[in-house]
């Protein structure tokens, strides 16, 4: 099995929506940005819904989402895989990263929305007993993974469910 680590956070301090996987796949690994797989649904839902194009370069992407006051990190630090399925995770060797420290430096965050069932459970199981109160009653959703192995629901359906984003109050930034 092999130790990954998880990257820090695409989050201005005005931030007002969380989104969170679970840790990066291989693919993100090797290119050290989030969802970075081509068959990911990620980023080609983030133009849909925010009109910040797939197109543009990784960094400008995430510019566009923080003005927009979207973040983006994952629930997991470090653990081992033995692949980039969130199934292959060893369950006895999850860190989760510190909530705690980012709610407290993102006072702002109204909606946490987790990219897929495993965010949820790892964030359900080893984050939100150790938030005080306040922290631990901040609105969470699941939406569907965008994940290529989420293959029983197409984009159509992902997008019309990720768009509960666009009903959130946001930074008024560069379109």
């Amino acid at each position: 099995m092999t130790r990954i680590h998880s990257f820090p956070p695409i989050a201005a301090g005005s931030a007002q929506r969380l989104i969170l996987g679970s840790i990066p796949g291989k693919a993100s690994l090797l290119a050290r940005q989030y969802y970075a797989h081509p068959r990911n649904a990620f980023w080609p839902i983030i133009e849909a819904v925010f009109g910040i194009s797939a197109t543009l370069a990784y960094d400008e992407r995430c510019a566009y989402l923080r003005a927009r006051g979207v973040a983006v990190w994952d629930v997991l630090k470090t653990c081992t895989r033995t692949s980039s399925l969130d199934s292959d995770i060893d369950a006895a060797s999850i860190v989760p990263n510190d909530f705690a420290a980012f709610f407290a430096g993102h006072p702002g965050i109204q909606m946490v929305y987790f990219n897929g069932a495993m965010a949820e459970k790892a964030f359900r199981r080893h984050v939100l007993p150790a938030l005080p109160d306040a922290m631990g009653r901040i609105p969470c959703v699941r939406l569907p993974s965008t994940s290529p192995a989420n293959a029983s629901f197409s984009f159509e359906r992902k997008l019309q469910m990720w768009r509960l984003l666009e009903h959130q109050p946001h930074a008024d930034g560069p379109r």
